[in-house]
C-alpha cells in the first residue's frame, strides 16, 4: 500500500470460478488502480484474529528467498530489497489480537488493549500514480497507552477477510497519513515460517 511493490494479487486469484476479466480487475485493485467508486467501508471484523509480525523472520534470514525472488526482475539486489523492508516492517508490537471492537497490541510480551470505532477511510496516492486506502479506527476507550488511532492498510479497498496487512498506529490521525517508509505487517499468528515465506513468494 505505500509504494512497495508488494501490490499483490490478494486472495481474490485463489477463489475458484471467477472469469478472467473479475481476475484481472482484482488484481488491479491490488495494484493500486481503482475507482473512487468501488470503494466501500469495511468494519474491523475484517481484521479479526490474532496476527504476528513478520519482522523477526527478516531478522533471522527466513525471508531471504523472498528477496531474492524480487531481484530476480527490477532493478534491485536482493540486498537492497532486504534493507527496503527492513524499514518497513520494524517494530517492537510483535503480536497483536483483533477480538470484537477489542485490538490488543503485544510488546516484549506485555499486552496493551483498546476498544476502537471506525473512523472513516482515507485514499492516499503514490508517487507512481497508484493508490491506496487507508480503513482507520479510533480509540474509545481503554488503556491510556493504547494507541488513539490505527490504520490498516492490505491492498482491499472493499469488505473482505484479511489475509495479512500493514499497520500503522499513533495519536496523530493526521501524521499517520503522510507515513509511508514504516509499515509493520502481519501475517496470522497460526502461519510457521515456511508459510509465510510460501504466501509471500505467491504474491
Amino acid at each position: 500500500m505505500h509504494e512497495h511493490d508488494e501490490a499483490h494479487a490478494h486472495g481474490g486469484d485463489k477463489a475458484h470460478g471467477h472469469d478472467h476479466a473479475h481476475d484481472e480487475a482484482a488484481r488491479q485493485i491490488y495494484k493500486g488502480y481503482f475507482e473512487d467508486s468501488q470503494i466501500e467501508d469495511r468494519p474491523l471484523s475484517d481484521y479479526a484474529g490474532d496476527w504476528q509480525s513478520v519482522y523477526p523472520y527478516l531478522r533471522d534470514g527466513t525471508l531471504d528467498p523472498v528477496w531474492a525472488h524480487k531481484a530476480e526482475s527490477g532493478d534491485q539486489t536482493a540486498d537492497q530489497w532486504k534493507a527496503y523492508y527492513e524499514i518497513g516492517y520494524k517494530t517492537d508490537v510483535e503480536r497483536i489480537t483483533i477480538e470484537g471492537d477489542v485490538v490488543t497490541f503485544y510488546r516484549g510480551g506485555a499486552p496493551l488493549a483498546g476498544h476502537y470505532a471506525y473512523d472513516g477511510r482515507e485514499v492516499l496516492t503514490y508517487k507512481k500514480g497508484n493508490r491506496g486506502v487507508r480503513f482507520i479506527f479510533r480509540k474509545v476507550e481503554g488503556d491510556p497507552a493504547a494507541p488513539q488511532f490505527i490504520q490498516f492498510s492490505d491492498h482491499r479497498i472493499a469488505p473482505a477477510t484479511a489475509d495479512h496487512y500493514h499497520l500503522y498506529w499513533g495519536d496523530d490521525r493526521a501524521a499517520l497519513l503522510e507515513e509511508v517508509t514504516n509499515w509493520p505487517t502481519y501475517y496470522p499468528s497460526s502461519l510457521d515460517a515456511e508459510a509465510i515465506v510460501h504466501e509471500m513468494l505467491a504474491h
